[in-house]
């Protein structure tokens, strides 16, 4: 059987107009970007998508860890409360989902402990780093005023500043030492807990975390999938050694 890869959901309060002249309203949708989906099947496994429920996630983290080989954390437009992490709202915070944090922090724990393959994209690498007892800079720019934009105002599915790795993980992954990644973040891992910093963007804001001695543990603070599908394909790869 090829191996089953959990996507974590974003979710919006109202979907898009329905074109239409009947009535029909915009409502609530949970959703993913479909090239993730596409991705995981091109690679060979089967994608499972996990809606971001409220209430207690540990049964659904259970079923995740019986159900699925590999794990990816999506990420989307949204910050983590910094009560997450022990610390106060300092200055800017974009739109929260508790039930969507709250459920991927316990899901990037569970998966740490067990071993479980697993990526995160974007915020999804935040979720990792505060799952395992770090922290973020809440805002890049209000911290650095030096730092370079990191929210590209061009579509992200172009590249926007260069992303230099210091671990042999992402070299073998990407076949160099540098890549150019896109860019649409505002906040930033900051303290590591048991994870190493394996890739900087000039001005040395972390852009690539791994777990040494892991299955597969490796988070990245651009959206890959938007350019290329070489960490999907190496995450559906440890999933199936993992299986």
């Amino acid at each position: 059987m090829p191996p089953v890869i959990a996507l974590t959901c974003d979710r919006r309060e109202l979907g898009p107009a329905p074109r239409s002249k009947r009535i029909r309203p915009a409502r609530p949708e949970i959703y993913v970007k479909e090239v993730l989906v596409q991705q995981v099947l091109g690679a060979g496994g089967i994608p499972v998508l996990i809606p971001p429920i409220g209430g207690d996630p540990i049964p659904m983290c259970d079923w995740i860890l019986k159900a699925c080989d590999g794990v990816i954390i999506t990420g989307g437009a949204f910050d983590i409360d910094p009560r997450h992490y022990g610390q106060t709202v300092q200055g800017r915070l974009d739109r929260v989902d508790e039930a969507r944090t709250g459920l991927e922090l316990a899901l990037a724990g569970r998966c740490i402990d067990a071993n479980v393959p697993l990526l995160g994209i974007c915020g999804g690498m935040q979720v990792m780093a505060v799952a395992a007892g770090g922290s973020l800079i809440q805002d890049i720019a209000q911290g650095n005023p030096d730092a370079l934009d990191h929210e590209q105002p061009n579509d992200p599915a172009q590249t926007s500043h260069l992303v230099s790795f210091s671990s042999a993980a992402y070299i073998n992954i990407f076949g160099s030492k540098s890549i150019r990644v896109n860019s649409t973040h505002h906040q930033a891992v900051d303290r590591l807990g048991p994870f190493v910093a394996s890739g900087h963007a000039p001005d040395r804001t972390i852009e690539a975390i791994e777990l040494e001695a892991s299955n597969f543990c490796l988070g990245v603070q651009w959206h890959p999938e938007l350019l290329d599908d070489r960490l999907v394909f190496a995450l559906v790869r440890a999933a199936e050694d993992y299986r």
